[in-house]
């Protein structure tokens, strides 16, 4: 059975913001950006462990996948076969200490 993904308002935002801002300069790049994250997110309905375990809090149901420039960090809820992807984080920037969870509070360490 697929895992249902879910797109947490913050990494809708996020998604928005990055597209909104490549476009522009260059709204084919955004386009192209925009198909690739939404191709690799639509993989983890199949293979939701697919992704590396989010090495910052070290917990196995948070995990990353790499888009680039993109790190898409989601959550894998196995009770409820489904995926909360929480935020997009761009590779130059530090990584986040504490992530949204698809609830509006914080996963942290």
């Amino acid at each position: 059975m697929d895992y249902r993904i879910i797109w947490t308002p913050r990494s809708l935002e996020t998604l928005e913001d990055a597209l909104t801002r490549i476009a522009v300069d260059n709204p084919t790049a955004a386009r192209h950006l925009g198909e690739r994250i939404f191709n690799q997110v639509s993989i983890l309905a199949q293979f939701p462990r697919l992704g590396h375990v989010f090495h910052e809090l070290q917990r196995d149901d948070v995990r990353e996948t790499l888009v680039k420039p993109y790190r898409v960090i989601y959550r894998v809820h196995d009770d409820r076969h489904a995926v909360s992807i929480l935020t997009l984080w761009h590779t130059s920037r530090r990584e986040p200490m504490i992530l949204p969870d698809d609830s509006g509070s914080s996963i942290s360490p």
